[in-house]
């Protein structure tokens, strides 16, 4: 807890040192940063990658016929009897 009143206390002192100038450059770079296409597919491709991991639906592996007659299910589509 002490590290973050001294974190905000130190960011505090060294914006008001640094002027609206300066803010206003950091704002204007940070809007850029995030409008950036770039980053737009890198956020898409990190919520891709959080969605697959926490998906509760399990993966499906392929299957693949052992001759010609046979049929595959999958487990969940069976009747149980």
């Amino acid at each position: 807890m002490m590290r973050l009143l001294i974190g905000i206390a130190a960011g505090y002192v060294l914006g008001t040192r640094a002027g609206r100038a300066r803010y206003e450059q950091i704002s204007r770079a940070t809007k850029a940063v995030a409008t950036s296409p770039v980053t737009r597919k890198v956020l898409q491709a990190s919520r891709q990658k959080l969605s697959d991991t926490l998906n509760t639906q399990p993966r499906l592996e392929p299957m693949k016929p052992i001759d010609e007659q046979t049929i595959l299910v999958p487990q969940d589509q069976l009747k149980k009897k």
